[in-house]
């Protein structure tokens, strides 16, 4: 299969703490470590493990960060189109708890521009592509391939790009995720949210509809930074591959469950061989 993302990086810092600090507190971490992440980047390394290779149109900061950024998605197998934009690589903070993450973003949210002279005609021979930021031109270069799979976070650019989604993959329980009918023009052929623990639901514009359960965990619960966009990867894969809705989304759980039990984005997440 051939499969991208066109979507955001952030370099992550992690702390790992017993709890998340009240107003005026001060907690110490258990541990700390830094790498990109972003809703782009865990796709994208997500699908090269699924896939065996995957390509990444994204862009970074022209600085000692963002090229850092760029090499290290580079030695986790990824194939990486990007540009380098004069401001500083967007960055974030992340506190890990048992179970949860909680991050603050530093910086706006940056993808490429379909003005960018990247090698968009790969996508002419891309099974899936997984949109996470861009502007309207580089959502309609994804357009390209047979499948495409967005997430509403960028809602408006996708309203302005007036192409068809495939699928709206979204979180059902995050305020900044939410969608509905009407928002985009047309309408995507298949909804899917998330619902945390119990699993989630879907919904087609033919008036099909379904549900999963949890998928079950592969070991003890660590962090849940990462689960959301491995779980968007899963989907996409399994909608490239052509399967039923059903059987893309029971992927999608599973890989947002293996993420789940493993130390940020990438320590644990579902391998092809799995």
């Amino acid at each position: 299969m051939r499969l991208a993302v066109v979507g955001h990086v952030e370099w992550c810092e992690f702390a790992e703490v017993a709890h998340v600090p009240q107003s005026g507190e001060i907690v110490h971490a258990d541990a700390t470590f830094e790498e990109p992440a972003g809703g782009g980047a865990v796709a994208a390394v997500q699908l090269r493990k699924l896939a065996g290779e995957t390509n990444l149109f994204s862009a970074f900061g022209d600085d000692e960060i963002g090229h850092r950024a760029e090499a290290e998605l580079r030695e986790h197998g990824v194939r990486v189109e990007a540009r380098f934009y004069p401001e500083p690589q967007r960055r974030a903070f992340v506190y890990l708890t048992e179970g949860e993450r909680t991050i603050t973003v530093l910086g706006p949210r940056r993808g490429p521009s379909g003005a960018d002279e990247l090698r968009w005609a790969l996508l002419d021979d891309t099974d899936a592509v997984y949109v996470t930021a861009g502007d309207v031109e580089a959502v309609r270069e994804a357009r390209r391939a047979r499948t495409l799979v967005a997430t509403p976070r960028g809602l408006e650019t996708l309203a302005d790009a007036h192409v068809e989604l495939d699928a709206l993959v979204m979180s059902g329980r995050d305020p900044g995720e939410r969608y509905r009918p009407g928002d985009l023009d047309p309408s995507p052929r298949l909804v899917v949210r998330t619902l945390g623990a119990t699993g989630g639901e879907w919904e087609s514009a033919t008036g099909e509809r379904g549900r999963w359960g949890p998928a079950p965990l592969p070991g003890p619960v660590r962090d849940a930074y990462g689960c959301g966009d491995s779980f968007a990867a899963g989907l996409t894969y399994g909608l490239g591959a052509g399967w039923h809705v059903q059987q893309a989304v029971e992927l999608a759980a599973r890989c947002g469950a293996v993420c789940l039990t493993g130390r940020g984005p990438y320590e644990r997440q579902l391998e092809l061989a799995n």
